[in-house]
């Protein structure tokens, strides 16, 4: 059993290092017999890096845990490993979604840190560079970024679900002007939150997947970490919006599952409904009954219905690759693809998109390499050839998506009205 821990204090000037600079807020405790200081920063904050140099450098801590997942960790520490992202296997992996998402975030950050001339997340990148140069063990703490969305995605009402994803085009599309109002929602917000702060009707939900559940995660993780390697004290750098949360959880010494069950379960993704994966079918089935329903009518209906739904399915497809830059070709590609993919829920309409578009117009090594810095910027997305792709897929997808929608009501709108 854990041992109780001591009372949260904030530590004396003394306690937290000479060098700290004391701006960021800090609380202590006692976990096992080990000693553990948690600095909440803010991610665009160059106080906040230099109060993490400050700490480590004291040599008051032999262990650094970082508010990272394995990916960024990763694009850390390895900057090239996006060049050498499979661009086609992100698109047929189905992962087009979460990694735009975390450009999206991360252009959110670099837009606030070129305000402040800093930066964005330098205070994770200081402490995963420093415990490595001063051989100290490293906790990579946090929950994929992926996972996290798709947790959020199916643990909505299916109803909801369209405003999560207007919620990162809200980001994706966010004007370059940074607003005083922006940058003091992003230095006392944690990153993640940020993207989906113009969604009031689901702040108890977003709370609860993008905080609450991730607190609970990261301290499990500190845990376990403490638990294998014992040192005698560890710094957790996490953004301060995790500061109270993972506090108040690694204070919980009477907490019914173990470090190991708690990542388990936050590391499953919801299952959706049964229902659900039915839907697409039924979409299907619906539409083509619509169609024979047409020609049984009268052939000439059934032919307009055909029509109308390659107008209405192909062109806003079309339209949503037009808004991102695709080629003229990809344009006329997607267009005449989207309503044969709207009846077939096996292959849709973006991923064809995607590949024509990665055919015509390849990716450079530079594309790569400037990706996070291009997506910044909205017109960064239209120039940078591996964005645009992504763009490509993701407004393609949802033109389609729409017109399937508005197809399907306007072939029965149009056999209600011919009196059927």
């Amino acid at each position: 059993m854990n041992k109780p821990p001591a009372k949260d204090a904030p530590e004396t000037p003394h306690e937290r290092g000479a060098q700290a600079a004391q701006d960021e807020p800090f609380v202590s405790l006692n976990l096992d017999g080990t000693r553990i200081g948690i600095l909440g920063t803010a991610h665009v904050s160059e106080s906040s890096r230099r109060e993490v140099r400050g700490l480590i450098e004291s040599g008051k801590y032999e262990a650094v845990a970082v508010e990272l997942c394995m990916s960024r960790h990763k694009a850390i520490t390895d900057p090239g490993s996006l060049a050498r992202m499979d661009l086609w296997q992100v698109i047929r992996e189905r992962r087009v979604f979460a990694i735009a998402a975390l450009l999206v975030l991360g252009g959110c950050q670099q837009r606030i840190a070129e305000r402040f001339g800093v930066e964005a997340g330098g205070e994770l990148k200081e402490a995963v560079a420093l415990a490595a140069s001063r051989g100290l063990p490293l906790a990579v703490i946090d929950r994929e970024i992926g996972l996290t969305l798709k947790r959020l995605y199916f643990g909505v009402s299916w109803w909801r679900r369209p405003a999560l994803l207007s919620g990162l085009l809200t980001g994706l599309f966010y004007s370059d002007e940074i607003s005083e109002e922006d940058v003091e929602e992003v230095k006392r917000s944690e990153t993640l939150e940020t993207a989906f702060r113009h969604l009031p009707l689901m702040e108890g939900e977003l709370e609860e997947v993008l905080i609450d559940e991730r607190d609970r995660y990261m301290a499990a993780k500190i845990r376990k970490f403490v638990s294998e390697h014992k040192p005698a004290s560890l710094l957790a750098v996490v953004g301060a919006g995790h500061l109270d949360g993972l506090r108040r959880e690694l204070a919980n010494t009477a907490a019914a599952e173990s470090a190991d069950d708690i990542i388990a379960r936050h590391e499953t993704t919801p299952s959706p409904a049964r229902w659900w994966k039915y839907l697409p079918w039924a979409i299907v089935a619906a539409i083509v009954a619509g169609f024979v329903a047409g020609f049984m009518r009268d052939f000439d209906l059934g032919v307009s219905l055909v029509v109308d739904w390659i107008l209405i399915n192909g062109g806003l497809a079309g339209l949503g690759a037009a808004l991102a830059s695709a080629h003229w070709l990809t344009v006329a590609a997607v267009f005449v693809a989207a309503p044969l993919t709207s009846i077939n829920p096996a292959i849709g309409a973006g991923m064809v998109a995607a590949a024509v578009e990665l055919y015509l117009r390849k990716p450079r090594v530079a594309d790569f390499e400037k990706l996070r810095a291009d997506t910044a910027k909205l017109s960064g997305w239209r120039r940078n050839r591996v964005a645009r792709t992504l763009l490509i897929f993701i407004l393609s997808t949802l033109g389609s998506a729409a017109g399937t929608y508005l197809g399907g009501f306007h072939i029965y709108d149009s056999l209600a009205y011919s009196g059927f």
